[in-house]
């Protein structure tokens, strides 16, 4: 029999069977195929339902996402942010071990100290720029990273500083070593977030012209303070102190009454109120050694007067004896 034309019957040609078996044989494995592939995806995504079947690293982030993810988040939004944290922790994390800042805490001096050297030149006499430097208490009203100073009022040689460090403060107590009027000063100071030692010493340039001179080991405790030891910014802040420090004194039009005492070995050798007795002393001498100088040189003065005077009257004695005897 010969099919009729247009006829979709394809078992009645002879090759029919084999075709049809192999079709259905390859829909049979692409099936297979498919089954495996959502299999496991379907297993992935119970991996990251179940956070406790991913490891230490990464899992972290693919789980937080499932779990923002089922509150409504968007997942793209939501592993940006995950993964966004987990860079920042382990930068936080590296700069802990850069800085020695274990969970278990440090003590100064686990770094080696920070050594800053600063100097400013100030158009000021020497005694005018030193007595305003021993104004601690002044600080605060113009330097930005003192907010204040206090004296102890039973022991000459020690203050407490507040100072600011970022959005926070701290607090230091320093000790003055050594204190001499017009030359230096020598302290060391301690807190909870670092110790340093230092020297300040002053310097003649000219009868209008001061140096400053300033030499600060730092030894940071704490995150940000040894944070901020890899950026430098304790050299920073000091410079820009003195700078204000600068401009102060330049602009001020009264001397200050600075502390004229004496300090060796962290004891007041010559408190304040003996210097200026001192002083006044060393004045009123001078004074009597000026006025001895004049009276000296008036004296003299008059003697020659005196001397020129009988040397005149010497002449004019001959003169007229001479004129009779001719």
């Amino acid at each position: 029999m010969t099919p009729q034309r247009g006829s979709t019957d394809t078992d009645a040609t002879p090759d029919a069977a084999p075709l049809a078996r192999l079709r259905d044989e390859l829909l049979e494995y692409l099936g297979a195929v498919g089954k495996h592939a959502v299999g496991k995806a379907t297993d992935k995504l119970t991996d990251i339902a179940d956070p406790g079947k991913l490891g230490h690293d990464g899992g972290g982030a693919l789980a937080e996402t499932a779990a923002r993810a089922v509150k409504g988040e968007n997942p793209v939004k939501a592993l940006a942010a995950e993964k966004a944290k987990e860079t920042k922790d382990k930068v936080v994390g590296k700069a802990k071990e850069a800085v020695g800042a274990d969970d278990g805490g440090s003590k100064p001096g686990d770094l080696k100290a920070i050594n800053i050297i600063e100097h400013v030149d100030i158009g000021r006499p020497l005694r005018v720029v030193y007595d305003h430097f021993t104004q601690f208490e002044e600080f605060g009203g113009f330097m930005n990273g003192v907010s204040n100073v206090t004296r102890d009022p039973e022991d000459e040689t020690k203050t407490t500083w507040k100072v600011r460090v970022w959005p926070s403060s701290r607090s230091y107590d320093a000790t003055v070593s050594e204190q001499v009027p017009d030359q230096r000063i020598v302290w060391s100071s301690e807190g909870s977030k670092g110790t340093t030692s230092g020297a300040v010493s002053f310097h003649v340039l000219d009868d209008e012209l001061t140096r400053v001179a300033v030499v600060v080991e730092y030894y940071p405790s704490g995150f940000f303070e040894k944070t901020g030891n890899i950026w430098r910014a304790q050299g920073r802040r000091l410079r820009l102190d003195l700078k204000h420090f600068q401009r102060y004194v330049t602009l001020q039009s009264e001397d200050a009454e600075g502390w004229r005492g004496e300090i060796r070995d962290g004891e007041v050798v010559r408190s304040h109120e003996e210097a200026m007795e001192e002083e006044e002393s060393e004045e009123d001498e001078q004074d009597e050694d000026e006025d001895q100088d004049e009276g000296g040189e008036e004296e003299e003065e008059e003697a020659d007067e005196e001397a020129d005077e009988e040397e005149e009257e010497d002449e004019d004695g001959g003169r007229r004896r001479g004129g009779r005897r001719t």
